[in-house]
């Protein structure tokens, strides 16, 4: 199957033109996008930087705020003099990855710690046990809590905590502006989603006063005004990065799924309010997370999550560990030249399962293997095997949400290999409709600024510009029930591996 390039793919540098209105600035957990789109949603510019974080140990994982926000400045103050004038900045980020630093300086008091460090699993289990609170390693509050133990006797008007988003907020403002928005808040471990404010009962269980917490705007309007960039446009969009995606896909109503398919894989979707997972933060039965899809003009709109821990590393694993594959392309051409696996699966498992098991003590799994077993069987295993956790992820939020899923949009590197996308579809049953941006987060960043600017009315408007680059549909032919259900046979056979980590729940 030839497709046509996807869009993100077009731009190398930024060009000046009239209709540049947005600079989207896109902070992922290894590196900074900046991005211009003009008035009718298109990525006319666009620039990266690998901004990857440091791990001193196993488990520790780091970075820099000053490099981090040195690198945005740069990037953002490049792309604002090549076009011009902006009249709006998008800010996107990395979720719950978390900074705090002194007031009056601007001074990080330690590290930033990523989303990924897990340097707080006992303080996790500690506050299930002594307080009857669930939170993961990977959300903010213990990470906070361990940073302040770093300051003797914190003042707590002398402080400020925040998420990256608030972090590069506060700097593009010059420390004028302390906020943070409802999707980025609310996987922190201290939001309130009845409230929708901070809980005074998680601050008190994780000691964060919370004087040191950012103000919690609109996902859209303007909330800051970035000194720092020429011009001193307003920042008019503040949003996480799953989310974000969820409105570059055009995602934006119920029935609509978007999975992201980076180096792990995150299913969202927009849910009713009458959703079990909705104004919820909580994990559901079926391993689903209930989410904040975005704030606007003080209305939330909610949305359900669900998370797969290793997608796009399983090919980077065959390219760079086993060498089987000289570069991830060849995963399409080696899997499609082969018109089975010859009985073969494989779990991808190498950090555990997530949704709908949260299994940390599974571990990868080959399942099937013979003598005559070849280097095409693997690879196509594995490539099937992405796909069948996405199948795994659209049947959980199904069940958690009480939800419909009609059509899946997906985007991301492996959204490129048609051959993981057909399996996709025929492992799901349904239509897979394929981003035209590989970086959909940027692109919907920037359209949630152009309704912060008024060049569009609301975020429901954006769906108009879905055009996807491809869609593809399941094969009448294909026998979904018995491949799912081989499937879950060669599931169950990966958990459990490591009894002491599958024991662990979060």
């Amino acid at each position: 199957m030839d497709w046509p390039a996807a869009s993100s793919q077009r731009f190398c540098s930024f060009v000046r033109t009239v209709v540049t209105v947005i600079l989207v600035i896109d902070i992922g957990t290894t590196s900074v996008r900046v991005a211009t789109m003009s008035s009718n949603g298109d990525i006319v510019g666009f620039k990266q930087q690998q901004q990857p974080p440091s791990s001193p140990f196993a488990g520790l994982v780091e970075f820099d705020p000053i490099a981090l926000a040195s690198t945005v400045q740069e990037l953002a103050t490049s792309a604002v003099n090549a076009v011009g004038a902006v009249t709006g900045v998008a800010i996107t980020t990395q979720r719950a990855s978390t900074i705090v630093w002194d007031r009056s300086s601007g001074e990080p008091i330690g590290p930033g710690l990523s989303w990924q460090d897990l340097r707080t699993v006992g303080e996790c289990m500690t506050a299930r046990s002594e307080h009857g609170v669930t939170v993961a390693p990977n959300q903010s509050a213990t990470k906070a809590q361990w940073l302040l133990q770093s300051v003797e006797s914190p003042e707590p008007n002398n402080l400020c905590i925040g998420t990256v988003d608030s972090w590069i907020t506060w700097m593009l403002s010059r420390g004028e502006s302390h906020v943070t928005d409802h999707t980025n808040a609310a996987v922190t471990g201290w939001y309130d989603p009845q409230g929708a404010s901070w809980s005074e009962h998680l601050c008190d269980v994780f000691t964060t006063p919370t004087s040191m917490l950012p103000q919690i705007v609109n996902s859209v309007g303007e909330c800051a005004i970035a000194h720092s960039l020429p011009g001193a446009p307003p920042i008019v969009a503040l949003i996480g990065d799953q989310q974000a995606s969820l409105v570059g896909q055009g995602c934006v109503s119920p029935g609509l799924a978007k999975i992201t398919f980076g180096t792990g894989g995150m299913l969202d979707t927009v849910v009713n309010d009458d959703s079990p997972l909705a104004q919820t933060t909580r994990r559901g039965d079926g391993g689903c997370f209930g989410i904040v899809a975005w704030a606007e003009g003080g209305q939330r709109t909610f949305g359900a999550e669900s998370i797969m821990l290793a997608a796009g590393s399983n090919i980077d694993w065959l390219r760079d560990d086993l060498k089987i594959i000289s570069s991830s392309v060849e995963s399409h051409d080696i899997a499609s030249s082969c018109s089975s696996t010859d009985g073969v699966m494989f779990v991808p498992a190498p950090l555990g399962l997530g949704t709908p098991h949260w299994d940390y003590g599974a571990r990868s799994t080959f399942v099937g293997l013979t003598r005559g077993t070849t280097r095409a069987h693997m690879v196509r295993a594995v490539v099937e095997g992405i796909a069948h956790r996405g199948a795994d992820l659209v049947e959980a939020v199904r069940a958690d949400a009480v939800a419909d899923v009609d059509v899946v949009r997906v985007d991301g590197g492996m959204s490129q290999n048609a051959f993981f996308v057909q399996a996709l579809a025929d492992f799901t049953g349904l239509t897979v409709e394929v981003s035209p941006h590989t970086e959909g987060t940027t692109v919907g960043a920037g359209r949630l600024a152009l309704v912060g600017t008024h060049e569009m009315s609301t975020v429901v408007d954006t769906a108009e510009m879905w055009d996807p680059q491809v869609i593809v549909h399941p094969d009448d032919s294909f026998d979904r029930v018995d491949a799912r259900s081989r499937w879950e046979q060669a599931s169950s056979r990966s958990r459990g591996w490591i009894p002491e980590l599958s024991s662990l729940d979060f």
